[in-house]
Parts: C-alpha cells; sequence; structure tokens
C-alpha cells in the first residue's frame, strides 16, 4: 500500500506498472492538461485476495489528495471485492461487475467501467465504417472484461443502426466464464449472432480460427503476452486471407502478433491505440475534465505519447 498522498495522485493499480509507458506518458499529458498531479502504480499479483483489494480502495476513498485510479487486470476482481466501498457505480459497470476507472467526487466514491467505451473508440480506430460488409467475422479469443465490453459496444452499435459482424466468435479456456458473457447477452436481448465455444487448449484455438472468412478479425483479448507469456494459438495456426490480427496488449513478448506476421497478407494491431484511449478516457473521469476522442487534440495527446517513450513498455 503506498503511503498517505503528499499532492493531488492517480493511481495505476496493475501487475507491473512500472513497465508500461504511461509512467513516462501521464507526467507529459498531465503539463500539457494543465493537470497538477502525479501517478504513482499498485502492484497487485493476479487473483489477490479480496482484503488486499478493499484495503486499496479503501485507501483511495480516505486519502484527501488521492484523486482515483485506473485499473487493468484486476477490473473484476476488485469490484467484487469491494463494490460496497463505491457509494456510485456507472451503468456499465454495474452490467459488467467491473471496475476500470476510480474517481472522487467530493465524498463520494464513484466506480466506472470505461471499456465499452475504449474498445469501441479502438475499433473504430483500426476498422473502418462499413468494413464488415464484406463478410468479415470476429474472433474474440478470452472471455473475461475485455471481450465482454466490445461485444457490449458492438450490441449498442446495432442499435443504432451501425454495421457489426455477421457473427462473433468468443472462445475461453474456462467455460464458466462464457456462460457468465452468454448470460449477460442474454439479460439484453442481444442480437448479436454470438458463438460461445469452450476452448481449453491453443489448438482449439487454432480451428475457431481456421473456420474463419477472409477479412475477418482476430483479437487476443486473453492477456498472454503479457500477464502471462504464452499465446492463445499454436505456431501452426493459419489466419485467414486479409485477416486483422490485433492484441489487446502493447507491451511484453507478444507471441500472439508475432505469429500473425509470419503470414502473409495480414494486418498487425497492438494495443497502443487502446492503451492511448484507455488512458485518456480515465483520466477525464479521475480529473473531472473534457478530453476529445477524435481530432486535432486527441492527436496531439498521442503524439506527446509517442515522443516521450522511445518504446512501447
Amino acid at each position: 500500500m503506498p503511503p498517505p498522498a503528499l499532492r493531488p495522485t492517480m493511481y495505476f493499480i496493475g501487475v507491473t506498472t512500472g513497465a508500461s509507458s504511461i509512467m513516462k506518458v501521464f507526467p507529459a499529458w498531465a503539463r500539457h492538461l494543465g493537470i497538477d498531479a502525479d501517478i504513482t502504480g499498485i502492484d497487485l499479483p493476479l487473483d489477490a485476495e479480496p482484503a488486499v483489494y478493499r484495503d486499496v480502495v479503501s485507501f483511495i476513498k480516505d486519502d484527501p489528495l488521492s484523486r482515483g485510479a485506473l485499473v487493468t487486470t484486476h477490473k473484476l476482481n476488485l469490484f467484487k471485492a469491494a463494490r460496497d466501498l463505491f457509494d456510485e457505480v456507472g451503468d456499465s459497470a454495474a452490467l459488467l461487475d467491473e471496475v476500470s476507472s476510480i474517481a472522487k467526487r467530493g465524498p463520494r466514491l464513484r466506480g466506472q467501467a470505461m471499456d465499452p467505451i475504449t474498445s469501441g473508440l479502438s475499433l473504430e480506430a483500426i476498422v473502418p465504417e462499413g468494413y464488415w460488409a464484406d463478410g468479415g467475422e470476429l474472433l474474440l479469443l478470452g472471455a473475461g472484461g475485455s471481450s465482454l465490453a466490445l461485444t457490449l459496444y458492438l450490441h449498442q452499435r446495432q442499435q443504432r443502426g451501425g454495421d457489426v459482424p455477421d457473427r462473433i466468435v468468443v472462445t475461453n479456456r474456462r467455460p464458466h466464464r462464457l456462460d457468465e458473457m452468454r448470460s449477460i447477452h442474454d439479460g439484453l436481448a442481444s442480437a448479436l449472432k454470438i458463438d460461445y465455444v469452450h476452448s481449453p487448449a491453443p489448438a482449439d484455438n487454432d480451428r475457431r480460427l481456421a473456420d474463419l472468412p477472409p477479412d475477418s478479425v482476430v483479437v487476443n483479448a486473453t492477456g498472454l503476452g503479457k500477464d502471462r507469456p504464452g499465446s492463445p494459438l499454436t505456431d501452426a495456426a493459419v489466419f485467414p486471407p486479409g485477416a486483422i490480427a490485433w492484441d489487446f496488449n502493447y507491451r511484453g513478448d507478444l507471441v500472439f502478433l508475432d505469429q500473425a506476421r509470419a503470414q502473409r497478407g495480414v494486418r498487425v494491431e497492438d494495443g497502443w491505440v487502446y492503451f492511448i484511449h484507455g488512458w485518456t478516457r480515465v483520466i477525464s473521469d479521475v480529473f473531472d475534465i473534457e478530453i476529445p476522442t477524435a481530432g486535432p487534440e486527441f492527436d496531439q495527446l498521442a503524439d506527446i505519447a509517442r515522443t516521450t517513450t522511445t518504446q512501447k513498455g
């Protein structure tokens, strides 16, 4: 647990926060945006004890100069352990049972799930308008919070009349995650066509990949390559022609993207744009300021991030 803040402070609750570019980028962004605050990482082990999560949330809530936090890997478990400590919970946080942004409004602590917004903004940056009309499908490798958030964005997009994939395939090693996702989709009465596939081994994901039509989008949402080593695919996996391979991670040993690069005609996208949107949305929430999601001001923030660090990691 960090000591009481001596200056206004935003926290990054993760696993290996010191390796993240945000430790260099945040001070540069803060200067640009006129935010007088520091950033501090809080590293917690995967699947930490509930009491640890409660201690972290209580600390942020009670410490006068602690402004809030961005939560990455722990967003599901933290919310499950400390939900009662939040005075306000956003609709998406309640639906997804996760919190990625912790912010204060006066004495009240608020929890928000930003991933439906940030994953959607990131997908829009990668996949142009009308892309799905050509018949490409979406394969989500992993059924955790980020995958669920992306499907929620697509559900909302479909309700607005936007184009969505004809079929979404979600795979996961543990069937209960798939059951939880299906239950949420059923509760929304979602019209998205989604196949939920139990895939206990990477070879199972290879088979799902082989079933995809050309121009499909394949997403590594497992955390493999960052939180844990490896890839959800084997080296024998074959991407469909014209596929887009997108890893939600931007740092680490991204084996999944190396596998995609080894095949001609596959477009590779890492999680850098997701990183920019994810952080700017939470900074906007924590400090209660407006930050554009597109246009010259957003581009300037992205340029600051690129020039502040010589590598993404």
